[in-house]
């Protein structure tokens, strides 16, 4: 192969010198890459070695580099070399040169069986990718000629070492063959070849694995071997005597995971769901583990129940249609599926005492599917069958959801409690899933087992299995509609006289009350029962989240039956606020939902409440526009707007639709006078402005600033009608000053609502070609500098060619002044955006 150098080089071997791709060079550069401490070296000298790998003098010195004198990791580069010229540069190899560069190869195996494992590997997925480019005209009996070539007694390798290195190369020619860059119809050619091949390889297999004097490491070997061959999808009826075989090495703890991996993997194919008898015979197989499953669960040893829960799951997930259609082996199937309940079940708490539980939820969901997809008759048998199948996953996963002791639960890491919260929500998922079997008798189970705990005068009950049924409840309850459930009442009733003395049982609560809050908006006169613990809750932090969500979701739905409350909401609202018990974001959906309880009273109680919610932040924000700016007064003044805005998003006294892509969903005002979000805007314009003129520079308060008004134009539509022509004055004063991407949004925001307004049109088209002006000039000296303007400013023209109406305009500039249709002016921006592009 010498005689290569002479060939032309590959794509990237033209960076550097021919002649510098020498031996020593090469060497050079691995000992600066592997021991040089300056990263820039080891850098450089990465891309050299890279750029080397595809020369023509790879050929030469990659030889070179396996010489026995060197050390390993120059020996694997040299077979990494190797590997990247045949598997990516094939053509370039003349076809009479093949039979020598095979013999090249497996002359270096058979060095390394007993030298490098690293370089070994390297040269065995070197000689593979050379048998699948050679497979199956030119090398048709490549694997039985690797496995004659290795099993020959004449060479200098003792039995052992030659055992493993065929092994090491059957093991990963499946493996090359999955990643290779086959062109698709070669691909096919050999993957029929290698099926074929599978015959000279389990034989083989088989062989070593059942043989008593068959060392550990090479049964182990033929484990991962079989594990590499199933994946080229074997039929499974042709794997059974090697499954068998792993399903024995399970006993031994040194071959337990390399036996696992390789039955999952052989279960697993997708093909294998056709083998029905096979799959039946592996049932018996893994029933027969459950002894082992038991004392592995009793002595805490993790590793192997978790395997064999795997092999159980992976048997019951991947074929339960399958198996299920064989009526005549219900009973086996359902032994199958207690055991997986068992796994699910298993004792201790995820993820500290076992991890092994959350990988059998996803069969729950198959199982189910499965079951309610067969036609009704034999549905009905399987229901009758399965339903105190699902009823018994319903406690199991209760328990298991169920925290531990407050002691136990101090001691968790931050990332084994956020393993947990994610375990939670899946336990969460799979019981909403489970309601679509269960039903409305789910719900009243649930109630009964709470119903029962609580007022249960025998025995005191933890508030861990308390907490686990309300979650149970919230968990159906935020997904499934049960306003006709007829268990609700009984458990708006039972939750006052829950004994909250812990932060998650607390927790809990308030999500169930927020999961109900539809339920509550039908049923009005329960809400007295829930809405106190929702405002007492609100004054601890610990429980900030699920309090304020929760009054959110309660004011949002509930809004029209509130007004008998809202000074009591409002009242504890502020007192938390002014004591800034929440964070930044509680505050926010705290202030959303104030928004919404406002919108349902009257327009004079409403700026009542206005007044006395805002005024302090807006006295605090006019101290605030006195001082000099800094980053802490800036902290503040952003959280005020912010509040603002957030209040605004959902205080709407006209009770628009919450969609708004489009003119048509507009509805018209309700006549009440003035609106009352305009009415303290128009208070707080001069402040607002005030507070612009000494931040102007700063893109954070700007934005703040601009989404108060983008968010009031959201909601209000054409109640915001008497803001506008102020509004655009001041955002053309500030693009004037300094261009920012959030006014160009709420520009767009503007033409968005009003453009099909001829009577409050003329201040935005004014407003629209000030900004386009401004922005033109500032791109001529280099757009790439402002890339949000960029992107901001095309979304404004592109909102204003969508709008198809033929309502005149006027439009002023300083050289002339005519009247054109908006269809005109979009057009225009068109051509700007053409422009600009």
């Amino acid at each position: 192969m010498e005689r290569r150098e002479e060939q032309p080089g590959a794509a990237g071997a033209g960076a550097a010198p021919a002649l510098d791709f020498t031996v020593e060079n090469v060497e050079k550069a691995l000992h600066q890459l592997y021991y040089d401490p300056n990263i820039e070296n080891k850098n450089l000298a990465q891309k050299w070695l890279m750029q080397a790998q595809v020369s023509p003098q790879a050929w030469h010195f990659s030889w070179q580099l396996l010489q026995p004198d060197k050390v390993p990791e120059i020996q694997y580069f040299g077979a990494s070399a190797l590997h990247i010229k045949i598997s990516r540069y094939w053509s370039d190899i003349p076809t009479d040169q093949y039979e020598s560069l095979k013999a090249q190869l497996f002359t270096q195996i058979t060095r390394f069986a007993s030298g490098s494992k690293i370089v070994l590997t390297r040269l065995c997925v070197a000689l593979a990718s050379l048998a699948l480019s050679m497979m199956p005209d030119a090398w048709p009996c490549a694997v039985a000629d690797m496995v004659r070539l290795f099993q020959a007694e004449d060479s200098p390798v003792d039995s052992q070492g030659r055992c493993l290195a065929l092994l090491e190369l059957l093991t990963v020619l499946p493996e090359e063959f999955q990643t290779s860059r086959l062109p698709q119809y070669r691909k096919s050619l050999v993957r029929t070849s290698l099926a074929v091949e599978c015959g000279a390889v389990f034989p083989l297999l088989e062989q070593l694995l059942q043989q008593p004097s068959s060392p550990s490491c090479v049964r182990q070997k033929v484990l991962k071997c079989f594990s590499s061959w199933v994946q080229l999808e074997v039929p499974l009826q042709d794997c059974e005597a090697l499954i068998q075989a792993a399903f024995a090495a399970l006993q031994d703890s040194e071959l337990f995971d390399s036996s696992v991996e390789a039955i999952v993997n052989a279960i697993s194919q997708p093909d294998a769901q056709r083998y029905v008898n096979t799959l039946l015979k592996l049932i018996p197989l893994v029933l027969g583990l459950q002894d082992q499953l038991r004392q592995a669960v009793q002595n805490g040893d993790m590793e192997t129940s978790h395997g064999i829960c795997r092999i159980a799951v992976a048997l019951g997930e991947n074929h339960s249609r399958a198996l299920l259609d064989q009526v005549e082996h219900w009973q086996s199937f359902l032994a199958l599926v207690n055991m997986i309940m068992f796994c699910t079940g298993i004792p201790g708490h995820f993820p500290v005492n076992e991890t092994t539980s959350s990988l059998t939820l996803t069969f729950w969901y198959t199982l189910q599917d499965d079951i309610l997809s067969f036609e009704a008759e034999k549905q009905a048998v399987y229901q009758q069958v399965y339903r105190p199948v699902y009823f018994q996953l319903v406690d199991v996963l209760l328990h298991k959801a169920q925290f531990p002791s407050d002691e136990e639960y101090g001691f968790w890491s931050s990332d084994e409690k956020e393993q947990f919260r994610i375990y939670r929500v899946d336990i969460s998922d799979t019981l909403m899933y489970v309601y679509e079997m269960l039903g409305a008798e789910l719900l009243s189970n649930l109630y009964d087992k709470l119903g029962r705990l609580l007022t249960s005068s025998e025995e005191p009950y933890s508030w861990q299995h308390t907490e686990a049924l309300l979650y149970g409840f919230q968990s159906i309850a935020e997904t499934i509609d049960v306003n006709y459930s007829d268990v609700v009442p009984g458990l708006i009733g039972l939750i006052p006289r829950i004994s909250i003395s812990n932060v998650q049982l607390a927790d809990t609560v308030m999500f169930t009350i927020g999961a109900l809050s539809e339920w509550l908006a039908d049923h009005p006169v329960m809400i007295n029962s829930v809405l106190p613990l929702v405002l007492h809750a609100l004054g601890n932090p610990e429980l900030s989240i699920s309090s304020v969500s929760t009054l959110k979701k309660i004011c949002r739905e509930c809004k029209y039956d509130l007004p008998p409350y809202a000074a009591n909401i409002v009242a504890v609202s502020q007192d938390v606020l002014m004591k800034q018990i929440h964070k930044t974001s509680q505050c926010m959906w705290l202030m959303q939902a104030l928004g919404f309880l406002l919108s349902a009273l009257q327009v004079e109680e409403i700026l009542k409440n206005l007044h006395s919610l805002i005024s302090p932040y807006i006295q605090q924000l006019e101290k605030l526009a006195e001082e000099i700016p800094n980053p802490s007064n800036k902290l503040a003044i952003v959280h005020i707007l912010g509040l603002l805005s957030n209040l605004f998003t959902t205080l709407d006294v006209s009770h628009h639709e919450d969609d708004h892509e489009g003119p048509e969903l507009r509805k018209l005002p309700v006549p009440q006078g003035p609106n009352p979000v305009v009415v303290v805007l128009q208070q707080v314009f001069q402040l607002i402005q005030k507070v612009l003129s000494k931040w102007l520079n700063d893109a954070q308060v700007v934005e703040a600033v601009c989404a108060i008004f983008e968010k009031s134009v959201k909601t209000l539509l054409d109640d915001f009608a008497p803001m506008v022509p102020q509004l655009c004055e001041m955002l053309g004063r500030m693009y004037s000053t300094i261009p920012q991407a959030s006014a160009l949004d709420l520009t767009r925001q503007l033409v968005h609502i009003f453009a099909h307004e001829p009577a409050h049109f003329p201040p935005i088209e004014a407003l629209f070609l000030l900004v386009t002006s401004v922005t033109l000039t500032l791109f001529q000296q280099g757009p790439r500098d402002h890339p949000d303007i960029v992107d901001s400013f095309m979304q404004l023209l592109a909102q204003l060619n969508r709008v198809s109406s033929s309502v005149s305009v006027e439009v002023d500039n300083p050289t002339s002044s005519f009247s054109a249709p908006l269809p005109q002016l979009a057009q225009s921006s068109t051509e700007t955006r053409e422009r600009l592009i």
